[in-house]
């Protein structure tokens, strides 16, 4: 950052009076703040990290107060930044505005096999933060472990359950999954059974694996009560709403078994509380029964949530959790994006996989395909049925994707005119993606910028306050 950017960024400041997920903002008119590390570490355990500008005091409506000295500031933001580990090295900035001094610290995110930084005095788990909204808010110990389990690749689908044992698994199952592997290896098929468990993860040092409870066992939840499912139907659009005669669900069911015992039960669900239309084609006459929501979309939902849920003992208390609405279904399964994937990639380039072994035993059953075509197909099945697209979104240790009902669709068709209108005018002033996100009264930014954003940004109507790099977090939206 150059001198001449930090005072467009302190006029920016003025602008919005507010802090961003990239930017903090300190006093430092009577000396330099004490205790930076939050922001220190939240900044650099997200890609694009952020800018801590000081000489700007928040509490007295973002006034410029300027910095005490530039020297001595400069010198101490450097010395916390070495209590980091590992070390942050940011790119400091002086900058001069009618008399006052003002010093921005650029922090660079870190690679993600480097995360998370942390400060020392607090040690990796109490001293790790991550960047929510416009504040700094402590990781927790899942966050924390995430990063380890990518950076060193545990297996978590193949940790060792103690409490089982070979004879307690279907063995029927086992065998068929035994055969269905030699056939067309005949390599594989001259090993003897008891060196394939080890080599193909059936066992580990003779012992029952996670992934071979969760495919083989007659009854996984008797090891792991929470790995399971609940489905809920819900009276209303959101949870606390109550039908008609007082009731808080429609239908309510914990839904247990093997992995494909599952997904049949969910499928089973879904297709209960999901309403038939029957539709005749104008032109060829022909019947056809349409439900809510297209049944591959459905199916492939649900498996990918099974199949990349995180099984790590820190979310094995946790279900995962299907829930229908009366304008949408969401399926939220524990843990977030695995590895260097974002969001705006799924479908486009192929993810690092959390449960390689539970993946491949389930491509081998003809349970899944494991060819990382699993969102194009949501994708594809959402298009053909002329329903909104799938709302991908990342919740802080969860993954949760959306599916809207037409009926929605055909309302955010008749009010599209009046909400552009109103977007337009309010981004008369540059506006953050949250901003936008708040005043459209949506709770996904992802969804509100790809549904209504974008749209007018190619139509020329809105632009980007950084062109050059769409997907920034410090992006602004603004009408000219």
């Amino acid at each position: 950052m150059t001198a001449e950017e930090l005072r467009e960024k302190l006029e920016l400041i003025q602008k919005l009076k507010c802090e961003t997920p990239t930017l903090e903002i300190k006093s430092a008119e009577k000396g330099c703040p004490k205790h930076l590390y939050d922001s220190l570490s939240s900044f650099s355990n997200q890609d694009d990290g952020g800018v801590i500008v000081f000489g700007v005091d928040e509490k007295h409506g973002f006034k410029e107060v300027g910095v005490y000295d530039p020297q001595d500031i400069q010198k101490k933001i450097n010395e916390q930044c070495l209590q980091m580990e590992p070390v942050v090295r940011p790119l400091l900035t002086v900058a001069e505005k009618n008399g006052l001094f003002f010093v921005a610290a650029e922090i660079p995110g870190v690679d993600i096999t480097e995360r998370p930084v942390f400060y020392q005095g607090r040690g990796r788990v109490k001293g790790s933060f991550v960047r929510v909204g416009d504040s700094d808010e402590p990781m927790t110990e899942y966050e924390v472990y995430s990063y380890e389990a990518y950076r060193k690749k545990y297996q978590d689908d193949i940790r060792v359950v103690e409490r089982a044992t070979f004879a307690a698994l279907n063995q029927e199952a086992v065998t068929n999954y035994i055969g269905l592997l030699k056939t067309g290896k005949p390599k594989l098929a001259a090993i003897p059974d008891d060196e394939i468990y080890e080599l193909m993860s059936i066992k580990r040092n003779d012992q029952i694996t996670l992934s071979t409870v969760m495919n083989f066992s007659p009854y996984p939840q008797a090891y792991f009560p929470q790995l399971c499912i609940v489905a809920t139907v819900v009276p209303g659009k959101e949870i606390g709403e109550i039908g008609e005669q007082g009731e808080r669900f429609l239908d309510n069911q914990r839904i247990e078994g093997n992995i494909r015992e599952m997904l049949d039960g969910a499928m089973q669900f879904v297709n209960r509380n999901m309403h038939t239309k029957t539709i005749i084609d104008s032109r060829t006459g022909k019947r056809e029964d349409r439900t809510d929501y297209p049944v591959t979309a459905l199916r492939e939902t649900i498996l990918n949530a099974l199949v990349h849920r995180d099984y790590s003992i820190h979310t094995e208390g946790m279900p995962i959790q299907i829930t229908m609405y009366e304008d949408r279904i969401e399926i939220r399964n524990p843990g977030g994006l695995y590895g260097r994937i974002r969001i705006d990639q799924l479908g486009k380039v192929q993810p690092d996989t959390r449960n390689p072994i539970i993946a491949t035993e389930l491509e081998v059953l003809k349970v899944t395909e494991n060819r990382y075509s699993g969102i194009p197909t949501i994708r594809k099945a959402m298009q053909e049925y002329g329903l909104p697209q799938p709302e991908f979104l990342e919740e802080r240790g969860s993954f949760v994707v959306k599916l809207y009902k037409h009926g929605e669709n055909i309302a955010a068709v008749q009010n599209e005119n009046s909400k552009n209108n109103e977007l337009i005018k309010f981004c008369e002033i540059p506006r953050t993606r949250a901003e936008i996100c708040k005043f459209l009264g949506l709770s996904s930014v992802t969804y509100a910028i790809q549904t209504h954003v974008m749209p007018l940004v190619e139509q020329g109507i809105l632009k980007m306050s950084i062109p050059d790099k769409p997907k920034s977090p410090k992006q602004m939206f603004y009408c000219e």
